[in-house]
């Protein structure tokens, strides 16, 4: 299976916006976009403009990069939204926040997507007391997602979980921290998704 192995921080800083794909390391002054606030490369310093395409093109890589997609699950991902009744737009940032492993990383038991993507192939968790090993598994309110009881002396979850006061939990997710537990309480709204994206550049780009 076809996955990224470059330095994550790369993306960071091709895109200009700190998405916190490495954990932890995004908090401190070791975080790679904020010591070099310019894309990488060669001419990494250099003056860029960008044409329309090629803006709308870097608002696809952005949400595609933050969710730890390929081309192929993103555009997968866009058609659902497309097919769907509403904003094209909107349809795909929810469709993107009720993926299992994205809901694992909202909880807490991740500190990344990539290292939830990770935990949930691992068959660390449960969805409604079955044991779920697909990442992109499409989660519904009323959902219950719980860590296996031998998973829960799992180290890197128990360090997660330690750290997700400082990140906080969406409004539309309940976290039961002593049992290891979440619940999706509501289909996550447009404002439930902080991060700075414009989704109509998506769908513009992707309907020419």
């Amino acid at each position: 299976m076809a996955r990224y192995t470059e330095s994550v921080c790369r993306l960071c800083r091709r895109e200009n916006l700190k998405m916190y794909l490495k954990g932890d390391r995004c908090y401190t002054d070791k975080c790679a976009i904020e010591r070099r606030p310019y894309p990488p490369g060669q001419h990494g310093q250099g003056r860029v403009k960008f044409s329309e395409y090629g803006v709308q093109l870097r608002e696809k890589q952005k949400v595609k990069r933050m969710y730890g997609l390929l081309e192929a699950g993103f555009r997968h991902a866009y058609k659902n939204a497309a097919a769907a009744k509403g904003k094209t737009g909107e349809n795909l940032l929810q469709g993107l926040e009720l993926r299992l492993d994205n809901a694992v990383f909202r909880l807490g038991f991740a500190d990344t997507r990539n290292e939830a993507r990770q935990l949930v192939r691992h068959g660390h968790f449960r969805v409604n007391g079955r044991k779920v090993t697909i990442p992109s598994f499409k989660l519904r309110p009323g959902d219950v997602i719980e860590v296996r009881e031998r998973s829960k002396k799992v180290v890197r979850i128990s360090e997660a979980l330690e750290a997700v006061d400082r990140r906080g939990v969406p409004a539309w997710l309940d976290l039961d921290k002593a049992a290891f537990k979440g619940t999706v309480k509501t289909a996550p709204a447009r404002e439930d998704v902080t991060m700075p994206i414009q989704e109509q550049l998506i769908v513009e780009l992707y309907s020419k």
